[in-house]
């Protein structure tokens, strides 16, 4: 299994994984690429969370949690289930960069959070529109 299969099943809830469109690492030689794993329109790493949050800072210029606030007040989004993109709900475009984690299966806080972990995903659209979406861990649409 691989990481991000492990991640997307909640299996690795210390780590983040980013999303980063070929424009993000066009140019980076080897560097993110030979560390994540190669998807149509990009490239996908798992990390562990501090490494990941300074590495989304890297690519994208942006503070990961601030981003993640930024793209929470944007409804109608809808993020692929395997983080390799997402659907704007503002246009068209495709997603630059997505950013996700996985949060422990948490009874108390109801909701989704008592079903099981749920995995939390933000993305930036090429239009400029910073969205989110939630699902639990193991859904695959």
């Amino acid at each position: 299994m691989s990481k991000r299969e492990q991640f997307l099943a909640g299996e690795r809830p210390e780590d983040v994984a980013l999303f980063l469109s070929d424009s993000f690492v066009e140019g980076e030689g080897d560097g993110l690429a030979k560390h994540g794993e190669q998807v149509e329109n990009g490239v996908i790493l798992v990390v562990e969370g501090d490494q990941g949050r300074s590495v989304f800072k890297t690519a994208t210029g942006m503070d990961a949690m601030g981003f993640a606030k930024q793209a929470m007040g944007t409804e109608g989004g809808d993020i692929a289930r395997d983080l390799s993109g997402g659907h704007c709900p503002d246009c068209d475009g495709d997603a630059e960069f997505v950013f996700a984690f996985a949060e422990e299966q948490n009874e108390e806080v109801g909701d989704l959070y008592a079903e099981g972990d749920v995995i939390h995903a933000y993305s930036y659209c090429e239009c400029g529109t910073a969205y989110s979406d939630k699902w639990l861990a193991g859904e695959t649409e």
